[in-house]
This record gives C-alpha cells, sequence and structure tokens, in this order.
C-alpha cells in the first residue's frame, strides 16, 4: 500500500506538479480546445450545409471528409497532420506545434459537428423555411437568418459535449513536441513522470481534467434538461384550450310549441 501511494499520491511530485500545470498546462489545453471548437463550429456548419444539399455532386465530398475524419483514430489525425504536413513541405503555421495541433483538434471536430448541426437544422420545421420563402427570402438568406439559428439553438448541448471531448483530445498533442510555455496539461505531466519514474504527475494532471470537465458536464446536463423544459413549456403556453360545452349551452330537445 506504500507503494501504491508512493507511485501515485507522492505530496513531493504532486505539489511540484501543480504549479506549473496549472499555470502553463491548464491554459494551453484549453487555449487549443478553445481555439480548434472555434475553428470546428465555423467548418462544422459549412459542411452541414453541404450535406443538406439536394445536389449529390455538393453532398458527396462533405459526406467523404466527415466519415473520414470521424472513422480515424484522433491520435492518428493528430500525427498526419501535426507531423506529416510539415515533412511534406505544407508549412501554414511555419515550426509553431501549436498551429497545427489546433489544426488537427479542429478538423477532428468539425466531422462531429457537421453531424450534430446537419440534425438540428432537420428538426426545425420545414414549414419555417417555407414561410421565410413566401415572404421573398432568398433560400440562402432564410437559412441564415431563420433556419440555421434555430438548428443551433437545438444542438446547444451536443455542441457544449464536443468541446469536452475537444478538451480531452487535446492530450494527444503531445506528439507534437511542444515547445516550452506551450505545453498542455498531459504533455508536462508527461515529462515529469519519466523524468522521475513517479505517476503522481500523471493524477494531478487527470485531477486538472477533471475540474475543467465535471463542472462542464454538469452545465451541459443542465443546459440540455433547461432547453426540454422550455419547449415543454412553450407548447403548454401556446397550446389553445379545446372550450368544453357546459350545460347551458347544449341545445335542449325541441318542445311541441317550438315545433
Amino acid at each position: 500500500m506504500h507503494l501504491f501511494l508512493h507511485t501515485f499520491f507522492n505530496p513531493d511530485e504532486l505539489l511540484k506538479a501543480f504549479p506549473v500545470l496549472l499555470t502553463e498546462g491548464l491554459r494551453n489545453t484549453l487555449l487549443i480546445a478553445g481555439l480548434a471548437i472555434v475553428f470546428g463550429v465555423v467548418l462544422g456548419v459549412l459542411l452541414a450545409l453541404l450535406l443538406l444539399s439536394h445536389r449529390r455532386w455538393v453532398r458527396l465530398p462533405a459526406r467523404i471528409y466527415v466519415d473520414v475524419f470521424r472513422g480515424l483514430p484522433a491520435i492518428v489525425t493528430v500525427s498526419l497532420v501535426g507531423l506529416g504536413l510539415p515533412s511534406a513541405g505544407i508549412r501554414p503555421f511555419g515550426r509553431d506545434p501549436l498551429g497545427y495541433a489546433v489544426l488537427a483538434i479542429g478538423l477532428i471536430s468539425a466531422a462531429y459537428l457537421a453531424e450534430i448541426f446537419r440534425s438540428g437544422i432537420q428538426a426545425v420545421p420545414a414549414g419555417q423555411l417555407s414561410a421565410a420563402r413566401s415572404l421573398g427570402m432568398s433560400y440562402p438568406t432564410a437559412m441564415r437568418v431563420i433556419v440555421v439559428p434555430q438548428g443551433v439553438r437545438n444542438v446547444l448541448p451536443a455542441l457544449a459535449g464536443q468541446f469536452i471531448i475537444d478538451i480531452k483530445e487535446s492530450a494527444l498533442v503531445y506528439l507534437l513536441g511542444l515547445g516550452l510555455g506551450q505545453r498542455e496539461l498531459y504533455f508536462i505531466a508527461q515529462e515529469r513522470q519519466a523524468a522521475t519514474y513517479n505517476s503522481s504527475a500523471l493524477v494531478a494532471a487527470g485531477a486538472c481534467y477533471l475540474l475543467l470537465t465535471v463542472p462542464l458536464t454538469f452545465l451541459v446536463n443542465r443546459l440540455d434538461l433547461r432547453l426540454r423544459d422550455g419547449g415543454r413549456g412553450q407548447n403548454r403556453a401556446t397550446a389553445v384550450p379545446t372550450p368544453v360545452p357546459s350545460a347551458s349551452s347544449t341545445p335542449s330537445a325541441p318542445t311541441a310549441l317550438e315545433v
């Protein structure tokens, strides 16, 4: 038991790891995940609109993209983007590995968000688009002003859930060899574990990930519940009560005089 505690909960190692994890690792993990989700949202909305097109030649490239990046393991995508592109002479970010890390996680995120947005847009009643077109709006304008905002609102919990996934997948960018000041949580913990042969730093990194993901998971659940309750409340508010005929309003049988 003493060896177990020394390996995973060494007080000295925890005290040495936490300051760096909280100041450098936490900041860079949020930076990578935040930029990746922004990139993924922009590209995901575009891909969702392409997937909804009635033209096969428009849908096909988007479908291939989504199937490929959802089918590949995330570690393979990170390696191909972060290590493969610079080796092939394609260096949009120069020698800065942080840019390739954001690009890799963002490309993966976009594939999943495309399906999320597609389902959210399809959940919007078709009459919304028809009504917008009847008012003289063009199809792109109706989608941008009427349909897409409602579709995004439908998938807010799933969008927040994808951000949690991006936070966890940011650990894979340690493969790219981030420089000093760019290291994320896992990279810092893995370096300390390799140097000390003690896993306490990894436990500290896990605690930092939980510090991010557990509150976000709680917020996602609350948001999902609130949207569901709001939808039911709106339906109840807009429902038109069915009048119940009273005894006085029920027509009586005709009398002999009325006949």
